[in-house]
């Protein structure tokens, strides 16, 4: 429940700008005096970002007295989790990718936000994880997930592989990630008749057909739709892949389609 969870506080930032990415992902981008204090160091660590009700009335919760949980007007305000795309201090800035969908209560925010406009953000969720020690990265993304793949290239420790698989829409919903040496990025496109033919298998297949340095330490990170992980979750479990090892994150689901987001919970 959103009561139960850790912060590092409550926030009314401003819209700084917003950018087209690709046709269907839309980048806000937040900052103003609240951001002072914020910090991010995980790379598909979230926030929660909560929107006014229908009224325009904004309910935010407010820090509880312990100082670290979150106290939560009932009923619930209309809230989602989303991913920061990037966190930087120097600029003052914390960038949150959104996929644009029809109907989406944050889609629909992220294509209409105005430089000036406030949004109120929970977060991020205070965490004992920290980056994998792991020679080698193993990355399986849907399109909701790419802008934590994203960051999880731009942050790699010197000296680790990645092994990068991301599914999307089509050929215009790539983007330009940091490449280096010993990083590897397949785009799987779902309007590839092959692609849509292996249906939720597709990143499992992509993982199966991996071959994977036996002498460096591995560790996969996946996250997207729930069902295309189903397969990735049966490959980790029959390679003895567990908790410190991976991290397999369902963002949404298919009969939810509403509740798209980009987030890892």
């Amino acid at each position: 429940m959103p009561g139960a969870d850790q912060t590092r506080g409550v926030r009314e930032l401003e819209v700084i700008r917003r950018e087209i990415v690709t046709p269907r992902m839309v980048r806000v981008v937040l900052g103003g005096p609240s951001l002072a204090g914020f910090s991010s160091g995980v790379p598909d660590e979230h926030v929660k970002l909560v929107f006014p009700d229908a009224d325009g009335t904004i309910r935010p919760p407010v820090l509880a007295a312990d100082g670290a949980t979150l106290d939560w007007p009932r009923p619930f305000p209309p809230h989602r989790d989303y991913t920061i795309r990037r966190y930087d201090p120097v600029a003052a800035e914390v960038w949150v990718d959104f996929v644009v969908h029809p109907g989406g209560l944050a889609s629909d925010w992220a294509q209409r936000a105005e430089p000036g406009e406030s949004l109120w953000v929970a977060g991020p969720k205070s965490s004992l994880e920290v980056v994998p020690d792991a020679d080698t990265l193993v990355l399986l993304a849907d399109h909701t997930a790419l802008p934590a793949v994203a960051r999880w290239l731009e942050e790699l420790a010197d000296g680790t592989e990645a092994l990068v698989a991301v599914l999307v829409p089509d050929a215009a919903e790539e983007q330009e990630l940091a490449l280096r040496p010993g990083v590897s990025v397949t785009w799987l496109h779902l309007d590839d008749p092959d692609v849509a033919a292996a249906g939720d298998d597709v990143l499992g297949r992509h993982l199966d057909a991996l071959v994977l340095p036996a002498d460096r330490r591995v560790f996969l990170w996946a996250a997207g739709e729930a069902g295309v992980l189903k397969p990735i979750r049966r490959w980790a479990r029959a390679h003895g892949y567990a908790r410190g090892t991976c991290d397999i994150a369902g963002y949404w689901r298919k009969e939810r389609t509403t509740a798209v987001r980009t987030t890892r919970r």
